[in-house]
């Protein structure tokens, strides 16, 4: 999205346009772009805490201060929360526009107010939201036996989340993992937005406001790590040294994406050094200021736009695949591996990414039954597969071929995994253990063809 655009969103508000349903001789204002008749089924003049199991869709919760319920409704999963009405717009069209501008955060469907209970009396409107597939609350993921590392990748992906906002002029005003969705990213994680509750979307940043989310953060942070230790949920991780990662992995990243530098005109090389530095990271840069002193003798450079995406745009350029920025690295490696074993480096890019696709990557993911496919999202699947591959091939001292490493992890490794894409029926006030995380997988000799 170019500046201007963003500029006229932040200036322009998106007005209400509220449609009034009538159900049950109460007239409900439903906000939402495209309504589904299917809400008027819901129970409106009940609190949402009071909703009947019957029709709520077990959900892992993290913590907050509002009552949150997930529904099914028209095959889809939705989150709904019980806040203020104001509060409840607000929020709606503050996730509208964040989505507008590219930001990962969850997609809102509708705004439900003037809801009275049976005896008249009103309830506070619900803000409805649309589940993230595949994304689990930081407890969640601890609820499950981890690797040590756990808490610094999720610090990781939340610093990088907070990076974005920050550069398109959000301050979010209550960072914190509970406030985050969480979804797996080649062996990291990816962070979503979840409350844009005391969010504010501006021109630009000052360093005081960006600071004072970092300060929001760290205590936060701590707290809910403080947390997981009583629980006994930790593995030895510190929560007040792990809460100061991420002020050390944000400034890392601010850094490198907006600060200037100055070398000598003949260190031309050096712009196209940045740049390179700034993709491997995953982004794009769409403006770099350049300024040259009197003398032409040295050269000012400072990034001015910058994208996130860099990978998982060019693989949905070259595939029509839509993932993570980290599963987009993973596949791309696995297509570069791809095109040299076939030695079709001198063809046309497009056209060996069509092959790969049709011979490996689809019928790989498509190979696992039916009853397992909602355990990870299939780039994921691939990426676990690609590395259990690598695992058995080390055992063995020779290279094994997908297809049999494929077959070795579904039968071994996956009926293990949690059902993550909807995790349909656990309790959502104590999640139990699931399963392992990725760690030494368990291997089934056979030779390679």
């Amino acid at each position: 999205m170019s500046a201007a655009s963003a500029t006229a969103m932040r200036e322009v508000p998106v007005p209400a346009c509220p449609r009034v349903w009538e159900t049950g001789g109460v007239a409900l204002d439903i906000t939402a772009s495209r309504p589904d008749p299917a809400l008027l089924d819901l129970p409106w003049s009940m609190p949402l805490e009071d909703w009947p199991a019957d029709r709520l869709a077990a959900l892992p919760r993290g913590i907050s201060r509002h009552v949150v319920r997930f529904v099914k409704l028209s095959g889809r999963i939705l989150a709904i929360k019980e806040i203020k009405a104001e509060l409840a717009v607000r929020e709606y069209y503050m996730l509208r526009n964040l989505g507008r501008l590219g930001l990962p955060c969850v997609e809102p469907f509708a705004v439900v107010s003037g809801r009275v209970d049976a005896a008249g009396a009103p309830l506070d409107a619900c803000l409805v939201t649309r589940h993230l597939q595949f994304s689990l609350p930081y407890r969640a993921l601890y609820s499950q036996s981890l690797r040590p590392d756990t808490a610094a990748r999720l610090i990781d992906a939340l610093a990088v989340l907070l990076v974005r906002l920050h550069l398109a002029g959000f301050w979010w005003g209550d960072v914190s993992l509970s406030n985050t969705l969480f979804v797996r990213d080649a062996g990291a994680f990816a962070a979503y937005l979840v409350d844009a509750e005391t969010g504010e979307l501006r021109e630009r940043l000052s360093d005081g406001q960006r600071e004072h989310d970092l300060d929001i953060a760290r205590v936060n942070i701590a707290g809910e790590l403080f947390d997981l230790e009583a629980g006994g949920l930790l593995h030895g991780e510190d929560p007040i040294d792990t809460s100061e990662r991420i002020v050390h992995r944000y400034r890392e990243l601010w850094d490198e994406l907006t600060a200037a530098e100055t070398f000598g005109s003949g260190e031309r090389w050096r712009v196209e050094d940045r740049i390179r530095r700034l993709n491997d990271i995953g982004f794009d840069v769409d403006e770099l200021a350049t300024v040259t002193d009197l003398g032409g003798t040295s050269i000012f450079i400072q990034p001015k736009v910058v994208d996130a995406g860099h990978h998982s745009r060019r693989l949905l350029r070259l595939t029509g695949l839509d993932v993570e920025e980290g599963q987009a690295r993973r596949l791309l490696n696995d297509l570069d591996s791809f095109r040299a074993a076939t030695d079709r480096q001198g063809e046309d890019e497009e056209l060996v990414a069509h092959d790969w696709l049709a011979d490996i990557y689809e019928p790989i993911t498509r190979s696992v039954p039916p009853r397992m496919r909602g355990k990870l999202e299939p780039a994921e699947l691939f990426h676990e597969i690609l590395e259990h591959r690598w695992y058995m091939a080390e055992l063995a001292g020779q290279d094994i071929r997908i297809e049999d490493a494929t077959v070795d992890y579904v039968a071994n490794v996956l009926p293990s995994k949690p059902e993550e894409k909807s995790i349909l029926g656990v309790d959502t006030t104590e999640i139990p253990v699931h399963a392992v995380d990725t760690q030494e997988l368990p291997v089934v000799r056979r030779t390679a063809r």
